[in-house]
């Protein structure tokens, strides 16, 4: 028999059969393993033996949709694997993606969750984290802001345009959400738990602490919109008057949103939530509860407007819309006068009392008017 060694350029001899290995007569032929193979990094691992990551940009876990997502999982099982790391000095796998997930399977009873180990260094596991987290809307923009921080440092220091660049936002959108963590505190927590929008706090900055919590506090009531929070911003920032106390900030609040409803074809403005606690003294002051006192206007005489409906120089015209704002205010200013001390209500007493005798001298020719209507239908039916 010779010992030459056949020449793989020549093809083999018709009818030999192929050599299979090992590995192949363990290899799934059936038709849906055409196409497939099998990943070695896929794993199911033991809850215990999984860590939360101590730099994962998401600090806040709603314990409602925490639940929810646990009892999808003991319908359902894990529809989507995590994704971990090995962490050799602590003997331990490190979550990389799908930490509400490993939560979730402990709430649910899970011994073991399906996991794709990632040998991923740190500063692209943060960048992986961020790059997942950022653009979503249920990580809140506080977190997010840590989390950029923390890139920030982690990548060398480098520029901000160098940071948004590498979790694909804008520069712009960058600084607003860095912005979030120059708020107090009490916003901060808000836009934490979701009472706030990142949007939504905007209209906050720059304003002086005490307008500032005014403004928060209408916010947080969802009674005032983010565009017209923006308006309302603009123009405390423009008031020249210091505003002491948050009744005053309060009515002054309700006062611009008011005349923002009675510019729109006089609507009426209703009271918010936080105009009840507008100040007492906003309510005969000049200035305050209404940007223009309707009882400072120079008033107009009966019957001297021109057939065109235009004002003689000297008196003001009736505006239904702005009166009607100015009645509200008034009304949220005497709820918190029943509430005010011995000494503020003193010092707005004066002023109420000339309101009053001025209501009086408006509502007599029109009580006068009642009385002798009402007799006259008496007169009649007898």
């Amino acid at each position: 028999m010779s010992s030459v060694p056949r020449d793989p350029r020549v093809p083999e001899p018709a009818g030999r059969r192929k050599r299979f290995t090992v590995d192949s007569l363990f290899a799934d032929h059936r038709p849906q393993a055409v196409g497939v193979s099998d990943l070695p990094a896929a794993k199911e691992i033991r809850l215990d033996r999984i860590q939360p990551d101590p730099d994962q940009p998401r600090r806040t876990f709603d314990e409602e949709k925490l639940a929810e997502l646990a009892d999808s999982i003991r319908l359902e099982g894990i529809l989507q694997p995590i994704a971990v790391s090995y962490d050799v000095p602590r003997d331990t796998y490190v979550v990389v993606h799908g930490e509400r997930r490993w939560r979730a399977a402990g709430l649910a009873g899970l011994e073991a969750i399906p996991a794709i180990v990632r040998d991923v260094p740190d500063e692209r596991r943060l960048i992986q984290q961020l790059m997942e987290n950022v653009v979503r809307d249920d990580l809140n923009a506080i977190d997010r802001a840590a989390a950029l921080r923390a890139l920030k440092v982690r990548l060398g220091d480098v520029a901000w345009e160098q940071v948004a660049e590498a979790v694909g936002i804008r520069r712009s959108r960058l600084f607003q959400l860095l912005g979030t963590e120059k708020l107090p505190e009490a916003a901060q927590d808000d836009i934490r738990t979701g009472r706030l929008s990142e949007k939504q706090s905007r209209a906050l900055h720059g304003l002086d602490p005490i307008p500032q919590e005014a403004l928060r506090t209408e916010l947080v009531s969802g009674s005032m919109p983010a565009e017209e929070a923006m308006r309302v911003a603009r123009e405390l920032r423009a008031e020249e008057v210091l505003i002491a106390d948050m009744d005053q900030a309060m009515a002054k609040i309700a006062s611009l949103r008011g005349r923002e409803r009675g510019s729109r074809g006089g609507e009426p403005a209703r009271a918010g939530k936080g105009d009840q606690a507008s100040s007492a003294a906003t309510a005969g002051a000049p200035g305050r509860g209404t940007d223009e006192s309707v009882l400072d206007q120079p008033r107009a005489k009966t019957g001297s407007a021109t057939p065109d409906g235009v004002a003689p120089a000297g008196t003001a015209m009736f505006d239904h819309g702005r009166m009607v704002n100015a009645i509200q205010d008034l009304n949220a200013g005497l709820a918190a006068f029943v509430a005010a001390g011995e000494a503020e209500r003193a010092a707005i007493l004066p002023a109420l009392a000339a309101l009053r005798a001025a209501i009086d001298r408006v509502l007599a020719p029109v009580e006068g008017a009642i009385g002798r209507e009402s007799q006259t239908v008496v007169h009649e039916r007898r």
